[in-house]
């Protein structure tokens, strides 16, 4: 199998992976391969935290042209994967100069299923471009072709209990990867000062109290495969959830917009975690320490959220951590790269991530007492 992640989530996924029982994990570019079994897909999704999606490969073959590739896709035993009354799509990747157009090869490919169904039960399972039942990814690379169902469907970053989002929004495995690279571990105290929708927040106290990722998800992809075993999901799903724990620090969110904290306020209260988070209309550049150990972990708005120049917003990141939060490790995330230097502290690590299409970078200062930040 196959999961998907961002750039610079390799190890951290792998890991998850490990911890959820994988076997023979592999990291690769953007992606981790692992072992298990049918069980272990659906644990796999429900619970990974870092994982886009999980590909189940089915078939594995060398073709030379769009001809062989739908001979052999028509002698596949699709009705082992694909239900007659079933809508399927062709999600394809190619490279490969012996294969010049995706789209045209991933209908070669729709083709082929499509035939077999009609020749084996004399009607053809529909095609549903936008919400299907069935995804089946093909991924072309030079003459070998992988066929492979996409487990998933949506993208695990959907969650289930965004009801909202302010601008910007950061995606839910991007958070979760964030708090695993900063060390959250569910102990001690957590802030994010310019909290926004409350995605940080959220994913922190689902983290801290072990909640399975997709608890407010209603479906996966392979709900809709024809050897699903309902009971066997149950059992799963029940067993994950039989593992939540107590949590007793406190996750903090600030923001100097009260629309937006009303925002994260409706988030919190459909994940049901009310109880576990506070979020407060305020300017972090006011406040002080108020809880220790203390993580600080954030997500700086854009500059004309804030009505302030970035040089400007920076130097404030700085000021503030280093004068009002004593002993206090914070990581935030920035595409501005002139934000090292803008800040005036020395970051002790520095991560390039990507988060979409965007660069950026993913920064860790260690303040030790008040006004002794390390200078740049």
């Amino acid at each position: 199998m196959q999961a998907k992640t961002f750039y610079g989530f390799e190890e951290i996924l792998a890991k998850e992976i490990q911890q959820l029982g994988g076997a023979n994990v592999k990291i690769k570019n953007r992606l981790v391969e692992f072992e298990g079994d049918d069980g272990f897909l659906y644990k796999a999704n429900y619970s990974l935290r870092t994982a886009i999606r999980i590909m189940k490969p089915i078939a594995r073959f060398k073709a030379k042209n769009e001809q062989e590739l739908y001979d052999i896709c028509k002698a596949y035993e699709w009705e082992k994967h694909i239900k007659q009354t079933s809508t399927f799509k062709i999600s394809a990747t190619v490279n490969s100069p012996s294969f010049k157009h995706s789209h045209f090869t991933a209908l070669r490919v729709k083709d082929a299923i499509a035939d077999r169904f009609m020749e084996k039960t004399g009607k053809r399972p529909d095609v549903e471009k936008y919400n299907p039942d069935i995804v089946v990814n093909l991924h072309i690379t030079h003459n070998t072709v992988t066929l492979s169902l996409d487990s998933s469907g949506e993208p695990l970053f959907k969650r289930g209990y965004r009801q909202a989002t302010g601008e910007a929004p950061m995606n839910e495995v991007m958070a979760a990867g964030l708090l695993k690279i900063a060390g959250w571990d569910g102990k001690g105290n957590l802030l994010d000062p310019m909290c926004g929708s409350g995605t940080l927040l959220i994913e922190a106290a689902m983290m801290a109290l072990n909640i399975p990722a997709q608890l407010h998800r209603k479906s996966f992809s392979f709900m809709n495969w024809p050897d699903f075993d309902v009971d066997l999901w149950n059992k799963i799903r029940q067993t994950r959830l039989d593992r939540v724990r107590d949590f007793h620090g406190k996750i903090t969110g600030y923001d100097i917009n009260q629309h937006i904290i009303d925002i994260a306020w409706d988030n919190i209260e459909a994940a049901d975690l009310e109880e576990f988070i506070e979020v407060k209309q305020v300017n972090f550049f006011q406040t002080k320490k108020e809880e220790s150990p203390l993580l600080v972990i954030f997500n700086p708005p854009y500059d004309e959220r804030m009505e302030i120049t970035s040089d400007a917003f920076y130097k404030k990141i700085g000021d503030t951590l280093k004068q009002n939060y004593p002993h206090t490790i914070a990581w935030f995330i920035t595409s501005d790269r002139n934000a090292i230097h803008d800040v005036g502290l020395r970051p002790d690590k520095v991560i390039d991530l990507y988060n979409g299409q965007l660069e950026t970078e993913f920064l860790k200062y260690e303040i030790y007492n008040a006004g002794d930040g390390k200078r740049s």
